[in-house]
């Protein structure tokens, strides 16, 4: 029996080539960058997409095998690469999740040429041709959430607070119209660079502004260091906290249980009062299975990548592409891990 699937360096991959009968799927992941705590889970949970896939034929008999990508560098840098791997005949299709400013990228340097499956919430709007967005859409993934928070937690003053990229320009302006119609306000706005940066003027417009909530639209590492500061500066328990980019490696970083008044609506998390997700479940122990205790944790954006390895493989059989259903809405408060299905 073969063993696990291991993800092939790039330009491994584009200078040695492959063997016959085999099909290539890029996986195009943060290896670097704010996102780079959750490529443990995604390397893995694609892994076993593929391992799952070969033990069951293939792609038509053809071996799968992943090619990584690093997606966390500056957006013409990943694009180039992947046009250059799809150019040299290394990768059939791409499949993966980064930041919306380097998906555009890539889906420009390979329109018309190969398929890309985006697997993580994305900025709405209009889709590239050839890409295969599958996750949720700003409004989509938050109107709900929103709509919880402003009538049963009384959140009513809102400040926005995200990087300035298109995900949280995006995310913003579908939160302003979703709580203009809810009769709440926008007390608030601020869009700052990716990279570590001092916390004090965010901080400092959440008191000024005598908000009672925040939407975060931070990700990764900065989103886990400005929960970090919000929880030193006393706030963390008399102002809820929402984001769209909490998922099991943050809140592990943020302090878990400890985090005070902090909401997710990430289609994810394994378990909660009365809202056990199964699948989740049960990948987390096939995971465990194949990578043994100390398998990562299967978080959302991993998730997502597992359901895009195995959509891209049906691509490549000629399989037409599914229809793409958003995940459910679903709000999970950090603390103690009570879900919300809204």
């Amino acid at each position: 029996m073969p063993g696990p699937t291991v993800p092939l360096d790039a330009w491994e991959a584009a200078v040695v080539g492959r063997a016959p009968g085999v099909a290539r799927v890029g996986l195009a992941v943060p290896l670097s960058g704010p996102l780079a705590m959750t490529a443990p889970s995604a390397l893995d949970l694609a892994g076993l997409a593929a391992d799952e896939l070969n033990e069951a034929g293939g792609v038509r008999g053809r071996a799968l095998e992943l090619v990584a990508v690093d997606a966390g560098r500056r957006p013409a840098e990943v694009a180039a690469e992947a046009a250059a791997l799809h150019a040299a005949g290394a990768v059939d299709v791409l499949v993966g999740f980064s930041t919306s400013d380097v998906s555009r990228a890539v889906a420009g340097a390979l329109a018309g040429r190969a398929g890309y499956v985006f697997t993580p919430p994305h900025e709405g709007g209009r889709s590239t041709g050839g890409v295969l967005r599958i996750g949720s859409s700003p409004l989509g993934q938050h109107a709900a959430a929103l709509a919880w928070l402003v009538r049963r937690r009384r959140a009513r003053r809102w400040v926005l607070l995200g990087t300035d990229y298109v995900w949280p320009q995006a995310v913003h302006r579908a939160a302003r119209a979703v709580l203009r119609e809810l009769g709440a306000e926008v007390v608030g706005e601020l869009l700052v660079p990716f990279g570590p940066a001092d916390p004090g003027p965010a901080l400092d417009l959440v008191r000024r502004s005598r908000a009672d909530a925040v939407l975060l639209s931070l990700v990764g590492r900065d989103l886990v260091a400005f929960n970090r500061a919000f929880a030193r500066a006393g706030l963390d328990r008399r102002v809820v906290r929402l984001s769209g980019a909490l998922e099991e490696n943050g809140l592990y970083a943020v302090g878990g249980d400890g985090s005070g008044e902090l909401y997710a609506c990430m289609p994810s998390f394994a378990a909660g009062a009365g809202a056990t997700d199964e699948g989740q479940l049960a990948l987390q122990e096939r995971l465990a299975a194949r990578a043994g205790p100390d398998a990562p944790v299967v978080c959302a954006y991993a998730r997502g990548v597992y359901d895009g390895v195995r959509t891209a493989a049906g691509l490549l059989a000629g399989e037409p592409a599914p229809p793409v259903r958003a995940p459910r809405s679903r709000l999970a408060r950090a603390d103690g891990l009570v879900f919300r299905e809204v």
